[in-house]
Parts: structure tokens; C-alpha cells; sequence
């Protein structure tokens, strides 16, 4: 799968061309650019960039790992992030050329990334398709962007690629190395992003729909959850060490629940607080007192009181809203040589319909056909968008997302130029044949 002993040679020269095209291309938008791309201040730490550099430094100096706490142990993030950081800081010390070699990391796994993408492409459909949906990774300005920002979007990203590859090879070889190695990229997922954590469900799905064995079934699901255990009990025992209870990810889903409970982040209306006298106010800030534990109650009860009260509305709120939020807009905060915002979401746009047409013909054909590779695309992008439903959806939560989507673009470009090609065989004989038929 990952060898592209099958590829022809041009295909092949066209693909290293593409993927050194894209480590310049970055290299030089990061080495430029630098310090454009933070989002917040170093001596503000008003942003999770700059927030993961301090708590990279709390954990090289003071070996703790701390988040919105001062110098104090925290549970708020996973700790993906500050580790990297602070192995960077390790080796280049802890001033800019450790953000530098971060950004140049992201760099090269964005590099990486577009060979992974023909990788799957290739496995799910031929080279051909998996060479249009490189390029158009290749031309993808919000990559770019994400290759100079210090947030985690990145690196999940090339796991998640990772995942999506090693599951279809699982899938298809029925092999335990490969279920082992799909739990590692599930657990090295959860450590930036924990949400990945559910992600053996859509395996799960995959395994009835494609009728394997019970015993088989168990066997596997045994290995992934083991697997699982064994790589996040650092982890737990770290947090029940520290703060004497059982924490399997963060306790830091209160806020942004409650942010993604607020339609177009405004507070309810006064009724609810009429309903509700325990609010000191009727206004959005007294939402958002107390503990994360407080917030996440506050955001049940505006669900509850939403889906009574405004149905339709609330509904439409966590589905329809929810993925123009993911996807509508591209992930990009900052321009990247200078070019235009309006510019870079016109071609977003664009993309996204043509990938959205894509995936609904992937759809057809996956039901037709029962093609579990089409069902494991389809079902872990409806995993990882449906994840966010009862949280707060915006384009950066989105984007690792993207290629998934972009495939189905690729795949519909693909089936058109071998449709209209297929058009030109049989019609060129027929007009030729035309054209030599005596009067």
C-alpha cells in the first residue's frame, strides 16, 4: 500500500515533484513570515498558541504539566502539544528557534501528508485520482497556514491520515500488527485531540456491515482496547495522582459545550433566565461563571430549554449550523503571501462543492456496491463531524477533516475526465467513419 509498486514512473516523478514543491513552498512561508502567524501575545497569553509555548516552558522548568493555571498542574488539554514544544525547547533552547524547528516539523509533515493522501487515494480508487487529490492538497492555502500556526492541527492531521490508511489496511489484511498499530494512531490522536478516542465505533460499524465473524470481531476489539489502555495509563495515573480522580481526557469540555449551546454565541433569550432565577443576570456572562463542571450543566439546561421551547430552531442549530461551521469557511486566520481572504474562500467554496458531489456519488456507490474502503471514508467524516455537534464548530476544528472531503472531489474529477474519455474512443471511429463514406 504504501510502496506504489504499481505506479507508473511518471505518476511517481510528478508526485516527488508535488511534495517538494509543497516542503518549499512552506519552508519559505514559515522562515518568512515567522511570528505573523501567532494569534496571541506572548505577554498577554491570551490564545492557545501562546499558551502552549508558556506551558511547554512550566514543563521543561518546573516538570509540570500546567494550562490556564498558573505554574499549577492542570487538566484542561492533553499534553501532546507542551511535549513537543518542550522537546524542542530541550534541543534549541527556549527562545525562537525552538518555535522555528516546531514550525519546520509541521513543514515537513505537511510534506509528508501529500504523499499519505496519494497513498489513500491510490488504495481507495487509482493513481490517477490520487495525483489530482495531492495537487489540489498541493494549492491548498489553508495548509500552508496551518504550517505556521503553533497549534495542534498539523500533527493530528498526519496521524489522522495515518489512521485512515493503517484502518484500511487493517480492514483489508485482517492482520493483528495492523489493528495494533490503527489502536497506537487512535491513542496518539487522543493525546492531541481526544475526541479521536471513539474513532474504533466506525470500525465497529465497518466489521457488522462487512459480516466478519463474531469471534473475530472480539478478538479484535479486545487487541484495540488493551492496546488502548496500555498507552493511555500514564495518563490516567498522572491525573489521579494529581488531582485524585479518574480523568480519561480533560476537564475542559464545559466551556466550549456551552459555547456551542449559544446560537450564533448569543445568550438565550430572557425567558430562560426568568426559568432559570440561579443566574445573577440575564445576560451572556453570567453563563459562564463557575467551574467547567458548572459550565457543562449551563449548557444542558439552554439544550433542554432550546429543544422545549424552539425546536426547529435548536435542530437546526446542532446539524445543519454545526457543519457550515466546520466547513463553510477555510482555516485561514492569516494571510499567506499576502494573498486576499475573499480569495482563498472562493476556492474553498468551489472545492467544497465539487468534493461534496464527489462524496455523494461515493455514497451511491458504496451502497450499491457495499464498498466497505468508500464506507470507512464516508463513516469516519461523519464521525469526526458529528463529534463536534455538541460542541462549539468552527473552521480550525474543521480542517483535519478536509481531505477526507477533498478525496470525493478528486474521485468525481476523475470519473468525469474518464467518462469524457471514454466519449471521445467511441465517438472518433464513428466521425471518421463519417467522414469516409463515399457520397
Amino acid at each position: 500500500m504504501f510502496k506504489l509498486n504499481h505506479v507508473s514512473k511518471p505518476v511517481k516523478i510528478t508526485l516527488l515533484l508535488t511534495i517538494l514543491l509543497v516542503f518549499a513552498i512552506s519552508s519559505a512561508s514559515v522562515l518568512l513570515y515567522g511570528d505573523h502567524f501567532l494569534l496571541g501575545s506572548y505577554e498577554k497569553l491570551n490564545n492557545d498558541d501562546v499558551k502552549y509555548v508558556n506551558s511547554a516552558k512550566i514543563l521543561l522548568n518546573k516538570h509540570t504539566l500546567a494550562y490556564n493555571s498558573g505554574e499549577e498542574p492542570s487538566s484542561f488539554i492533553m499534553p501532546g502539544m507542551p511535549f513537543v514544544l518542550s522537546g524542542f525547547m530541550l534541543i534549541f533552547g527556549q527562545g525562537d528557534a525552538a518555535v522555528i524547528a516546531f514550525r519546520m516539523l509541521q513543514v515537513a509533515l505537511q510534506a509528508f501528508s501529500v504523499y499519505l493522501i496519494f497513498v489513500l487515494a491510490n488504495a481507495l480508487f487509482n493513481s490517477r485520482t490520487a495525483l489530482i487529490a495531492s495537487i489540489a492538497s498541493a494549492f491548498y492555502l489553508p495548509d500552508y497556514f496551518s504550517s505556521g500556526v503553533i497549534l495542534s492541527e498539523t500533527i493530528f492531521r498526519t496521524i489522522f491520515i495515518l489512521l485512515v490508511c493503517f484502518s484500511l489496511l487493517a480492514l483489508r489484511s485482517n492482520q493483528t500488527k495492523h489493528y495494533i498499530i490503527v489502536a497506537v494512531l487512535v491513542v496518539m490522536g487522543c493525546y492531541f485531540k481526544p475526541h479521536t478516542g471513539l474513532f474504533p465505533v466506525v470500525l465497529f460499524l465497518l466489521w457488522l456491515i462487512n459480516k466478519v465473524s463474531l469471534k473475530t470481531i472480539v478478538k479484535h476489539t479486545v487487541i484495540i482496547s488493551v492496546t488502548m489502555v496500555l498507552l493511555l495509563c500514564p495518563w490516567w495515573i498522572r491525573n489521579y495522582i494529581t488531582f485524585d480522580q479518574f480523568i480519561p481526557f480533560t476537564k475542559s469540555a464545559g466551556n466550549p459545550m456551552l459555547l456551542g449551546a449559544l446560537i450564533n454565541n448569543a445568550a438565550p433569550e430572557k425567558q430562560f433566565f426568568d426559568a432559570h432565577p440561579e443566574y445573577a443576570a440575564p445576560d451572556r456572562a453570567s453563563l459562564f461563571a463557575g467551574s467547567d463542571d458548572d459550565m457543562a450543566d449551563t449548557a444542558k439546561k439552554i439544550i433542554s430549554y432550546g429543544f422545549k421551547h424552539h425546536p426547529m430552531e435548536y435542530l437546526k442549530w446542532y446539524t445543519v449550523d454545526k457543519i457550515t461551521g466546520l466547513y463553510l469557511g477555510p482555516y485561514y486566520w492569516k494571510t499567506v503571501f499576502n494573498i486576499p481572504h475573499p480569495l482563498v474562500v472562493l476556492i474553498h467554496f468551489i472545492m467544497m462543492l465539487i468534493s461534496t458531489a464527489g462524496l455523494l456519488l461515493m455514497l451511491v456507490n458504496a451502497i450499491a456496491r457495499r464498498n466497505i474502503p468508500y464506507l470507512l471514508v464516508l463513516l469516519t467524516l461523519a464521525y469526526f463531524t458529528v463529534i463536534y455537534f455538541p460542541f462549539v464548530a468552527f473552521s480550525r476544528y474543521g480542517y483535519p477533516n478536509i481531505f477526507l472531503i477533498f478525496l470525493g472531489g478528486a474521485y468525481l474529477i476523475e470519473r468525469v475526465i474518464s467518462v469524457q474519455s471514454v466519449k471521445e474512443l467511441a465517438v472518433g471511429p464513428s466521425a471518421k467513419n463519417l467522414q469516409d463514406k463515399p457520397a
